[in-house]
């Protein structure tokens, strides 16, 4: 059996998808170094931490959240420990453990980025849509991901909207 090509059909989809995945990130990236000075993942460390009870996470589960290894993510955090944006501290119910806190300056940074973010995210992505074609979209990202992520380890982080929100919940 040879290798099943893709058709014509199939090759508009990937090259559409393909576009998307390398010229998105460029776009949030961008706009969010130019409003807020930090990068894309910078900003995703921080609403993750932003969102976290007590505005804080350890160090294994905002990487396992940002689908980041722990050298990178460790990397990351030193940077924005350097800008006062996170602490690090020890765990208290594991000394072993190490956990990151979202500190008042890295609060109000996230504060001010999340309008920015928010509407470069309606301009090109989700305005471009309609409200038929959002659910659309969310239904293709979860066929996707169901592939990408077998287990569903990256489910919490990709589904924590699913839900009603909670009364007074902030989200970045």
């Amino acid at each position: 059996m040879g290798t099943p090509w893709l058709d014509r059909r199939q090759l508009r989809a990937w090259v559409r998808l393909i576009g998307l995945v390398e010229l998105l990130p460029g776009v949030l990236d961008g706009q969010l170094r130019r409003d807020a000075e930090v990068t894309h993942f910078e900003y995703y460390v921080l609403a993750m931490l932003s969102e976290a009870r007590g505005r804080t996470l350890r160090m294994t589960e905002l990487a396992r959240q940002t689908n980041a290894t722990l050298p990178r993510l460790s990397h990351v955090v030193s940077r924005l420990e350097d800008r006062g944006l996170v602490e690090r501290f020890p765990c208290q119910d594991d000394r072993r453990a190490t956990n990151a806190r979202l500190t008042a300056r890295g609060w109000a940074r996230v504060q001010a980025a999340a309008p920015g973010h928010v509407a470069t995210v309606r301009h090109h992505v989700i305005d471009a849509l309609t409200d038929e074609q959002i659910d659309q979209l969310t239904d293709i990202g979860q066929a996707i991901l169901a592939r990408l992520d077998p287990t569903g380890s990256m489910a919490a982080t990709y589904t924590r909207y699913d839900d009603a929100p909670k009364p007074g919940a902030d989200h970045a």
